[in-house]
């Protein structure tokens, strides 16, 4: 086994492209070639979690939190210490972040789970992202099988190459208007006039790569000299996939209970509680990490209780004002708990990988 079966693994439970665009995800630090018969799991890869990792002769870490954010021109002990740390160690380190934070099973639904959120929940911010297009034609009916099968044969008609449909498309009848010029030469109609005729609009979907050879396909089948092709970006919003989670509980609990699993799940003694006292507590919401701005969208979404991280000063007096209840843990106090569910799911994809949770990570703040 080396790195890069790891790193593959990784990227199926939490796949990169998931990921914010002003996060920094993957292997971050270390040779994917190398041999790896063992894994260190973290929240913050520290000095500590680094000895811890030395000691053990892990060649790789997973650090949850990435060790490099921002593009560095120079990689010294003064500029980026922990990365600086790891190359002299000969350590690996692969992030996971935002994209799991965002992904089914991921950090925001073990966190749920833990709390006893009912499977039927949605994530507070679906995550969009850019899907196929749509592309659309005019062309006189004779035109249009010739179109149709050249539009295909390039890899038009469905949404890639997992999708159980091919050949999708649909058209309507209409009448299509032009002026063509002296040096104009219509395939139907006269030059020198306004003209009317008879068209379809044909449209089918086409998955991005595929695009550029489907447009020059159906322009080299259309008998007209300049057709009418437009192409409309489409959005996927895959129904699992985003920041936070709300549903119901499997049943409803009283304020203090729910209070007293929060600090069992999250391994704190003490919570920040802001917004009106509440008996009883039947829809949930929680956001692992900074996502406190999220309550506006937990609020919307009709939740007693928000559970997240961090909650800016101004964000818990307009929850509190909304009439929503935040109960904030600590950054990674959100986030370690799910260190187990990827101890597990990693156990299950490598069973020849020796998988450890660090013993030195801990969450940088204490209340004392």
């Amino acid at each position: 086994m080396r790195i890069a079966d790891v790193v593959a693994a990784l990227e199926r439970i939490a796949p990169p492209a998931w990921a914010e665009s002003w996060d920094n995800v993957g292997l971050l630090v270390g040779d994917p070639t190398r041999p790896c018969r063992s894994v260190l799991l973290c929240i913050d890869l520290t000095e500590p979690v680094l000895g811890e990792a030395r000691s053990a002769g892990t060649p790789l870490v997973m650090a949850y939190h990435p060790v490099i954010f921002k593009p560095l021109a120079r990689i010294t002990p003064q500029a980026a210490p922990i990365a600086w740390a790891a190359l002299r160690a000969d350590l690996a380190v692969y992030s996971v972040h935002t994209a799991y934070d965002v992904a089914p099973g991921g950090a925001n639904d073990v966190l749920a789970d833990a709390l006893g959120m009912g499977d039927d929940r949605r994530p507070l911010r679906p995550r969009c992202e850019e899907g196929a297009c749509k592309l659309v034609v005019f062309a006189p009916a004779a035109d249009l099988p010739a179109i149709q099968a050249a539009a295909f044969a390039a890899g038009a008609g469905s949404f890639g190459p997992t999708s159980a449909y091919g050949e999708c498309g649909f058209h309507a009848s209409g009448t299509g208007t032009f002026f063509g010029s002296d040096a104009a030469r219509p395939a139907v109609g006269r030059k020198g006039r306004r003209e009317a005729v008879p068209e379809v609009r044909w449209e089918t979907i086409c998955p991005r790569p595929r695009l550029a050879a489907a447009m020059r396909a159906i322009a080299g089948a259309h008998s007209y000299e300049e057709p009418a092709i437009d192409v409309l970006p489409l959005i996927d919003a895959p129904p699992a996939v985003g920041l936070g989670r709300v549903g119901a509980l499997r049943r409803p609990v009283a304020m203090g209970t729910m209070l007293g699993r929060i600090r069992k799940a999250c391994g704190v003694s003490r919570l920040l509680l802001a917004g009106p006292p509440r008996r009883t507590v039947a829809t949930l919401a929680v956001g692992c990490g900074s996502c406190g701005g999220l309550f506006r969208d937990a609020l919307a979404a009709g939740a007693d209780l928000y559970v997240t991280g961090e909650l800016r000063h101004h964000d818990a007096l307009a929850a509190a004002a909304g009439g929503l209840t935040v109960a904030c843990v600590g950054h990674s106090n959100s986030e370690r708990l799910t260190l187990a569910a990827m101890e597990r799911r990693l156990r299950e994809a490598l069973p020849g990988l020796d998988v450890a949770r660090s013993r030195a990570d801990a969450d940088p703040l204490a209340i004392v």
